[in-house]
């Protein structure tokens, strides 16, 4: 562990002491949170259209471009676990104490699950599962409120701590 604790304080250093390194990182973060969670708002908001009750045309477009934005989605998420990981190292002691950070982290991880649940949906929507449709619509309706529930999580961390 005292390598752990000696790259950490290294990296603590180089990260507060160089603002364009600070300004990646974070525009990483926010980029692909802004990316990737208003492709998967939008997807998720196309799920809901109540157009999509009758004709197994747009039915199964919309399954194929859900299934697009979740490549898309996993990697902005990849980019705002690493990105996230190195703002955690660079003041550990803060977030590890901090509940809000717990609860960023209990609602981000609800979110992967989430995610988990909606894939599964998608793919035996294919099968032409009718109640794969309502699991479905309930995963993308937890999903808008989940993205932005984890947003408010992180916007509130530097303010409340």
């Amino acid at each position: 562990m005292t390598w752990l604790t000696d790259w950490t304080t290294s990296w603590a250093s180089l990260y507060a002491n160089s603002p364009s390194l600070r300004t990646i990182i974070t525009f990483v973060h926010l980029g692909a949170l802004i990316g990737g969670g208003g492709l998967a708002i939008a997807t998720d908001r196309s799920v809901l259209a109540p157009v999509l009750e009758e004709d197994d045309w747009s039915r199964r477009a919309l399954l194929d471009a859900v299934g697009a934005s979740h490549r898309l989605v996993i990697v902005a998420v990849v980019l705002m676990i690493a990105s996230g990981m190195l703002m955690l190292a660079a003041d550990v002691d803060t977030y590890l104490y901090s509940r809000m950070f717990w609860l960023k982290m209990a609602l981000f991880a609800m979110l992967l699950g989430n995610g988990a649940v909606l894939t599964r949906a998608e793919r035996r929507a294919l099968g032409h599962d009718a109640s794969a449709w309502r699991r479905l619509r309930r995963a993308a309706i937890a999903s808008i409120a989940l993205w932005f529930l984890t947003t408010l999580a992180g916007v509130a961390l530097p303010n409340i701590g």
